[in-house]
């Protein structure tokens, strides 16, 4: 397997660079005498070489969830108490005000990106070259194995396009002429991404009951396959300016139908993020993740680093294989310093939760043992019991006040609960400890769990689906419809006795128009790492304001720039309209 390793890490950093040619002679160096052609001797290689790009891929998803959270409205990183201004890193981000000299997200997305393609098409190639039948496959089998890798490479080319739009395309190891080191039309893109998610629906295979799902998890099934294509139908009019929403119809309808597997939304909301999520039927892709192995999700980047600094006494999970625990994340706030409430159409994320009473995700994160727990976010006192047996709170880092976790951002330091500031002064640069709600998505188990980040990270749900579908009805004036299918989803959140005042309708009370719309995707889908297309679709990313954030000049910030480490290994690629060259 080192071998395969080797070989494609040369076209990995030709790819990520832009150095499109060399590196592909393969009978000029091998490695111990040994090639491609006889590497692959049992069915359990071919399967092992098919599935190495799906490591990389799980690795990659960091970038995108910075670049599609910060960027958006839901989720700030603000300064605290000298922490976590890094330069103004976090800043240029929140502000839209990135530029060539990033070295950091949008660099690693644009590289994590190319990498996995340069992974997926050796293997896609080696593919073509074997005979199934020699390693024990039908030609079924076959076939569906041959669906993952290029299922898997337009996964990685909907983000680029999704990212950068203008990008070059590169779809052989071995044939440069193939290739292209300059960037194409984004309807170029767009067009290979469809045909190749089309073909790999027919050759995919299916769940085929319910309960199966720990089988499959992390292949692409005809499900997954027809849910990418809706995403890429969903925003095609971002993408290649071209109304198709129809089509994402057709096939998330298709999806919702059982047409391609059998899928049921789970009875409740964290079912899909925790232990035991493999056997979750409202998952339709996931990576698999496993103590000691790999759980990238729960790595520093996304979801160890969204409650506060030293908060292992409350989760008791001193011991856990990944990180401390930091507070890089924390919803963007709905109250002023001074206690009053923002107006803010966009962002006020808790607000939108309180929007609707007896929601239980509005609970306060408890372990409640054996692999459960409840309530999504953190906010208050983070009370634990110490050694000793005395109840403490959680303490700033390297300052001497209890925490006492705000909807809001300022310098509250040890301010007594119930009382606040008298400047309604408020930024990114102006927070401490204390400073947005935290909250826990994937669940944070103690050491003394086996269960222990041992959540699989959910890319596709079956709630996406319902959710664009609906999209798609209320944009075409069926309300009704629309609200219905959200209400299929969203009942789960509340209690019976509140349904109907939560509803939408015509099975409750609540009228849904866009704007209703947009918000409920940031409540069924917060920090998933998508809320930046879900604004430019709505055409509030650059247009819109929210906290500590004023409207964009123009709408160039849409996509990212090319980054001066892209551009210097590249000299036939074209800085993306607006920015620097």
């Amino acid at each position: 397997m080192n071998i395969i390793k080797n070989i494609a890490a040369a076209s990995m950093v030709a790819l990520s660079t832009g150095l499109l040619v060399g590196c592909t002679n393969l009978d000029e160096e091998l490695f111990s005498e040994v090639d491609s052609s006889n590497y692959y001797n049992t069915k359990l290689d071919v399967a092992r070489a098919v599935m190495r790009p799906f490591e990389h891929a799980f690795w990659s998803i960091q970038s995108r969830h910075s670049l599609n959270e910060y960027s958006a409205d839901q989720l700030i990183t603000p300064s605290r108490d000298g922490w976590w201004d890094d330069s103004g890193r976090w800043r240029r981000l929140h502000y839209h005000e990135w530029n060539v000299e990033e070295g950091n997200e949008i660099y690693t997305e644009w590289r994590g990106c190319y990498q996995g393609i340069g992974q997926c098409n050796y293997v896609i190639e080696d593919m073509e070259k074997l005979e199934p039948t020699k390693f024990g496959y039908t030609q079924e089998e076959f076939d569906n194995l041959k669906s993952q890798c290029r299922a898997l490479r337009a996964w990685f080319y909907l983000r680029l396009l999704d990212a950068f739009r203008n990008i070059p395309y590169v779809v052989s190891f071995n044939d440069q002429s193939q290739n292209t080191l300059s960037q194409v039309e984004p309807k170029k893109i767009f067009d290979f991404i469809e045909s190749e998610l089309i073909d790999c629906l027919e050759l995919a295979g299916q769940k085929t009951s319910l309960g199966t799902q720990a089988s499959i998890q992390g292949k692409w099934t005809k499900a997954g396959v027809a849910a990418l294509l809706c995403r890429l139908y969903l925003n095609a009019e971002v993408y290649v300016g071209e109304d198709r929403y129809a089509d994402c119809a057709k096939y998330a309808q298709e999806i919702v139908d059982g047409k391609y597997g059998a899928y049921a939304i789970a009875d409740t909301w964290d079912a899909p993020f925790n232990w035991d999520n493999d056997t979750c039927d409202e998952v339709i892709f996931g990576f698999p993740a496993t103590s000691g192995y790999s759980f990238w999700h729960y790595d520093m980047d996304m979801y160890a680093w969204t409650v506060p600094a030293n908060s292992e006494d409350f989760f008791k999970d001193h011991k856990k294989k990944t990180r401390a625990h930091n507070c890089k994340w924390a919803c963007s706030p709905s109250y002023d310093p001074t206690g009053e409430l923002y107006n803010f159409e966009l962002g006020m994320t808790v607000e939108k939760f309180r929007k609707y009473d007896g929601d239980v995700r509005m609970k306060c994160y408890k372990y409640l043992g054996e692999g459960k727990r409840e309530g999504l976010f953190l906010y208050g006192y983070l009370e634990y019991t110490d050694a000793n047996g005395q109840i403490r709170r959680i303490k700033a880092p390297e300052q001497p006040y209890e925490l006492y976790i705000r909807d809001a951002v300022g310098q509250f330091k040890g301010l007594d609960p119930d009382k606040w500031l008298s400047s309604k002064s408020s930024s990114l640069t102006e927070g401490d400890m204390n400073s947005g709600w935290h909250f826990v998505k994937y669940p944070l188990y103690p050491d003394s769990d086996p269960h222990q980040t041992e959540s699989d990270y959910t890319e596709i749900r079956l709630p996406e689906v319902i959710y664009m579908l609906a999209e798609c009805k209320l944009r075409q004036g069926e309300t009704f419809e629309a609200g219905k299918l959200l209400n299929s989803v969203r009942r789960r959140n509340y209690p019976e006795e509140k349904l109907t005042e939560v509803l939408y309708r015509p099975e409750g009370k609540i009228v849904l128009d866009e704007k209703e719309m947009l918000d409920e995707w940031g409540r069924e889908f917060f920090a998933e790492g998508r809320r930046r297309i879900d604004l430019i679709r709505f055409g509030k990313f650059s247009t819109g304001t929210w906290w500590d954030k004023a409207p964009d000049n123009d709408n160039h910030t849409e996509i990212f720039p090319l980054t001066r480490t892209i551009l210097g290994a590249n000299d036939q690629l074209v800085q993306n309209p607006g920015y620097n060259k």
